[in-house]
C-alpha cells in the first residue's frame, strides 16, 4: 500500500490549487455542452470538435484528480509561526552570489514554486542545498551551467 505523503505549502499556494480546481469543475458542463453539440453533427469519426472535446475533457478531470490528491495531502505551513536559526520549509533567505549581489527566496511547496516571484521548491536543487543551513554558512551547488556559490546573509520567517 503507497503511503500518503503530505505536501507542505503556503496557505496562499492552498487558495492558489483550490481556485483552479474550482475553475476547472466549473469548466465541467461546457465540455460536456460542447461533446454533446459536436455529437449533433453526425459521423464521430472525422468529427475534429468531438474528439477535441473529448481530449479536453479527459485533460481537465486529470487535472481536477491530480489537484483533489494534493489539496487532500496539503500540510498548510504558516512561515510566521516559526523560528529558529535554521533554514526549513517557510523561510525567505537572503542570499549573496558570487558578485555580492543579494537574491532573496522563499522555500515554498512544488505546487506554488515560482522561481521568478523568488518562490523555490524545497525540493529544487538550491531548496535542497538550503535547508538546514544557517547565517553565514556557504552553499555550493553544482547546476548545468557551472557551480554555484552562494553565502547565506539573512534568515527570516515572514
Amino acid at each position: 500500500m503507497a503511503s500518503v505523503e503530505k505536501m507542505p505549502m503556503l496557505q496562499v499556494g492552498y487558495e492558489k490549487l483550490s481556485e483552479e480546481l474550482r475553475e476547472l469543475k466549473a469548466e465541467r458542463p461546457k465540455i460536456v455542452d460542447a461533446i454533446e453539440e459536436a455529437r449533433a453533427h453526425g459521423d464521430l469519426s472525422e468529427n475534429a470538435e468531438y474528439h477535441a472535446a473529448k481530449e479536453r475533457q479527459g485533460q481537465v478531470e486529470a487535472t481536477i484528480s491530480d489537484l483533489e490528491d494534493k489539496l487532500s495531502r496539503a500540510q498548510i505551513i504558516d512561515p510566521s509561526e516559526l523560528s529558529g536559526d535554521k533554514i526549513v520549509f517557510g523561510a525567505t533567505v537572503t542570499l549573496l552570489d558570487d558578485d555580492d549581489k543579494p537574491v532573496k527566496y522563499q522555500l515554498v511547496g512544488q505546487a506554488e514554486a515560482d522561481a521568478k516571484q523568488g518562490m523555490i521548491s524545497y525540493n529544487s536543487p538550491l531548496g535542497r542545498a538550503l535547508i538546514g543551513k544557517k547565517a553565514d554558512d556557504e552553499v555550493e551547488l553544482t547546476v548545468p551551467s557551472g557551480d554555484k556559490y552562494y553565502l547565506v546573509e539573512k534568515i527570516e520567517f515572514i
